[in-house]
């Protein structure tokens, strides 16, 4: 079975049973409207500028995989540590954890939202390091505006020397490895935006003490193991003696690009899989739009285009997972449309130039 414009939207087995239907050069204009001339260009201008570092890249239209490229010594299976692209991951989670709230399926009948304070899911973070965390919410943690410090104070991940832990660090009990503390808030929860990964390292433990679980077995009963991702793998962060270890929730994820294209395949029907909503629609509506004012190109753990000011000039609808050495995976629901790319670097491209490329070759 493969799609056609008769049956949509059409869903792939996994990889083992048969994966992506790859089109053949001569298919790319009829099935899934696109120039391959255009593509082979961009994918040419993509090597000479970025062939030295290890990169997959698919592209998803229509149902098909309209192009692959990788690097030398990459394949189609190979896996990278798609770093922040795994917030996202931890966003969905946590829509689907809000939506088991909803329908009282939560372990000894709790109940949280948006606007539950974090704290009182944290005993571990009790005594406060600083008052003003009472008034952290979800809402705060998953739209990185709770006043944690972040990476506008020089605080990226949650390093921490020999002896000390990254849930310790991040709940202010200790330093990081450079010295740096986020024990005292730089903002009054809801007033700053500031990307924390300390702020979201919370959300594993939250996660861990409502439901039981760790959020990477979570996720693979809930959706990976029911759209088809059979390879990927996820840290845990913490333990020896330390909190943990839980479910690392800002960085870790290990996916290569056809298993990561289907996570933004879901996310592209809006939840929804071969006739099953496995996350509800109202969480990726509101997560994939403007989540607060302050960075409107930030919804809940999602970039996104809602004012048209995070891709200029790009579709208004579009929102991706990022993450550092240009690990991404981009979302265009208007088009039918998922790019993505995984890899080892470089640390900066110019993603513009290279989505606009995508763009130009659809017709």
């Amino acid at each position: 079975m493969t799609p056609s414009h008769d049956q949509s939207p059409y869903y792939p087995p996994s990889e083992s049973q048969g994966g992506w239907p790859c089109l053949a050069t001569e298919e790319i204009a009829s099935k899934a409207n696109m120039d391959a001339s255009k593509l082979d260009r961009l994918f040419d201008l993509q090597s000479i500028l970025f062939g030295g570092c290890s990169w997959n890249a698919v592209i998803i239209r229509n149902g098909y995989l309209v192009r692959e490229h990788a690097t030398f010594m990459t394949m189609a299976t190979s896996r990278f540590d798609v770093w922040s692209c795994t917030k996202s991951v931890t966003g969905t989670a946590w829509g689907l954890l809000l939506e088991d709230s909803r329908q009282g399926r939560l372990p000894n009948g709790q109940q949280v939202d948006l606007d539950s304070p974090a704290y009182v899911f944290i005993p571990d973070g009790l005594p406060l390091s600083d008052p003003g965390k009472e008034a952290i919410t979800i809402r705060h943690l998953l739209s990185m505006t709770s006043g944690i410090p972040g990476e506008s104070k020089g605080i990226y991940g949650t390093p921490t020397i020999t002896g000390e832990g990254p849930y310790e660090h991040a709940l202010g009990r200790c330093a990081n490895s450079d010295g740096k503390w986020v024990d005292k808030l730089a903002a009054e929860p809801g007033t700053r935006w500031d990307y924390s990964d300390p702020a979201l390292t919370h959300l594993s433990l939250i996660f861990a003490h409502i439901t039981g679980m760790e959020m990477h077995d979570y996720v693979k009963e809930r959706l990976f193991d029911l759209i088809g991702i059979e390879q990927a793998s996820w840290d845990v962060l913490g333990g020896s003696g330390c909190l943990g270890p839980h479910t690392n929730a800002h960085v870790g994820l290990h996916i290569s690009a056809r298993e990561l294209a289907r996570f933004g395949y879901l996310a592209l029907h809006q939840g929804a899989w071969n006739g099953e909503q496995l996350i509800p629609q109202w969480w990726m509506e509101l997560a994939t739009r403007s989540s607060q004012e302050l960075n409107p190109d930030y919804g809940y753990t999602w970039w996104v285009n809602s004012n048209g000011t995070h891709w200029p000039g790009l579709p208004n609808d579009m929102f991706a997972l990022e993450g550092h050495c240009c690990n991404r995976c981009y979302v265009i629901p208007s088009l039918d449309l998922v790019v993505v790319r995984v890899g080892s670097g470089p640390a900066r491209w110019n993603e513009q130039d290279f989505i606009s490329g995508v763009l130009d070759a659809a017709k």
